[in-house]
């Protein structure tokens, strides 16, 4: 390479750091799957459910579970119906509150989607915080449909804006 033109040099230093530009690129997760995977996790721990029993509830073991939630493994549209419906939650739900910065919908120029947008005025831990867990899991812990709608029903009441 030492007897090429410099244009010639720079043209295959430039190559070579493309190609390590997309390696690079492709050993680290998509930023989306990172996404969902956390979203799988946090309506995991919400549900009080341990990795052991998603995986038998999908036919996986904890170690695929874990790769999922981690944004390792891509989750396909199969197995994220499969993920919906164990986890009782629609497909949308696994890209809610996906930041702009990974292309969430601000992002991509479209209006918000999704009741995650209502809750923008939280801290982004909010959702990770022991109290919601426990919040959530007594809610779900309630057997009777009917008293846990009149409970949703109360705590929407007093928080809801006067002016609503």
């Amino acid at each position: 390479m030492s007897g090429e033109p410099a244009e010639t040099q720079s043209r295959h230093t430039g190559t070579a750091g493309a190609i390590s530009d997309r390696a690079e690129k492709e050993s680290r997760p998509n930023p989306i799957d990172v996404h969902v995977g956390s979203r799988i996790r946090l309506r995991r721990t919400l549900m009080g459910m341990s990795q052991e029993r998603l995986g038998e509830a999908l036919g996986l073991t904890f170690q695929q579970v874990q790769k999922y939630e981690r944004g390792v493994n891509r989750v396909g549209a199969s197995r994220l119906y499969d993920l919906s419906r164990v986890l009782d939650v629609p497909i949308s739900f696994f890209y809610d509150d996906m930041p702009e910065s990974v292309g969430g919908p601000r992002a991509a120029g479209r209006g918000p989607v999704g009741f995650g947008d209502a809750q923008d005025a939280f801290g982004d831990d909010t959702l990770n915080r022991r109290e919601t867990l426990e919040l959530v899991r007594a809610y779900y812990r309630i057997t009777d449909a009917g008293v846990r709608k009149r409970v949703f029903d109360l705590i929407k009441s007093l928080v809801a804006d006067p002016g609503q």
